[in-house]
């Protein structure tokens, strides 16, 4: 059963096609493919579909469920999910539009590409649109011409968007013992929230002077400046897609007041929040 809600711009695509047999010899295939810019309706739910589907995001936020699990999709994140159990999909609550790209592949490669990166929970990997997107403008171009070259290309794109979502899933399995990508993930974890040097240094099992020392070397930047830039990054893509006050930004993102927030990103952004809204760029395909 499929239930949906296509709250989509006109610009959006969707192809479809049925994989021939020489396709499904590959050990990727793809069945279907889209870019869709989704406004903030947009909803799927479906019992079942005997395929994966990956999803990469624009721009906005999309939210995933499956299994009791929920996932938010923020730009740049890409998602394999396995789509045989029910799940459920769509713009995700605050954001006014979830711009994505996705597609629904199968072969026997994907479910080995799927174990390394979790299946079936659902895991979120970070990699920038340059590693995904000429394989993509490469499904769009060939997903439904029939030919044994073609399905062997489309094979190949299929299986570079799972190469390089696995590759981005070890390189952070591999960051999770340092010092500096601990503290960081608990700043992308807590921003909202009272955040001290001690409590980054409690996270990376470090010393506060030489977690400071770390990040020095590592990022050119102190800790706390890190948690400010992450905020006011976090601050940009709310004023940007969603209508809310400067004050409940503020509020979210982690200020105790709107005050020293418009202090803060007028500083660091070279505008107020209210310039900036005014003057933000909608958010579209590179």
């Amino acid at each position: 059963m499929l239930t949906y809600t296509m709250d989509v711009e006109d610009r959006s695509r969707w192809i479809i096609s049925t994989p021939s047999a020489a396709e499904e010899a590959q050990p990727f295939y793809c069945s279907e493919v889209g870019d869709f810019y989704a406004r903030g309706s947009f909803a799927t739910a479906r019992s079942d579909k005997n395929s994966h589907i990956v999803f990469y995001t624009l721009g906005g936020a999309g939210v995933v469920r499956q299994g009791g699990q929920t996932v938010t999709l923020e730009r740049g994140q890409a998602l394999l999910m396995d789509c045989r159990t029910p799940q459920s999909y769509g713009t995700a609550p605050g954001h006014n539009h979830w711009y994505h790209l996705w597609c629904h592949v199968d072969g026997a490669g994907v479910s080995v590409l799927g174990e390394a990166l979790g299946l079936p929970r659902l895991v979120p990997v970070t990699l920038p649109l340059s590693a995904v997107r000429g394989s993509f403008d490469l499904l769009f171009e060939r997903v439904g011409v029939e030919s044994v070259e073609n399905a062997a290309r489309v094979g190949l794109a299929v299986h570079a968007i799972l190469a390089e979502m696995v590759a981005a899933a070890q390189q952070a399995s591999r960051a999770d013992d340092d010092p500096v990508s601990l503290a960081c993930a608990y700043v992308e974890r807590h921003y909202a929230e009272d955040v001290s040097l001690e409590q980054l240094a409690g996270v990376a099992a470090v010393s506060p002077s030489y977690l400071i020392r770390l990040f020095k070397r590592k990022m050119g930047t102190t800790p706390h400046d890190y948690l400010l830039r992450y905020r006011i990054s976090r601050a940009k893509e709310l004023l940007a897609e969603t209508r809310l006050t400067s004050a409940a930004i503020a509020e979210r993102v982690g200020f105790h007041s709107e005050s020293n927030f418009s202090y803060r990103f007028s500083r660091m952004v070279g505008q107020s929040p209210r310039a900036y809204r005014q003057a933000a760029p909608e958010l579209v395909l590179e």
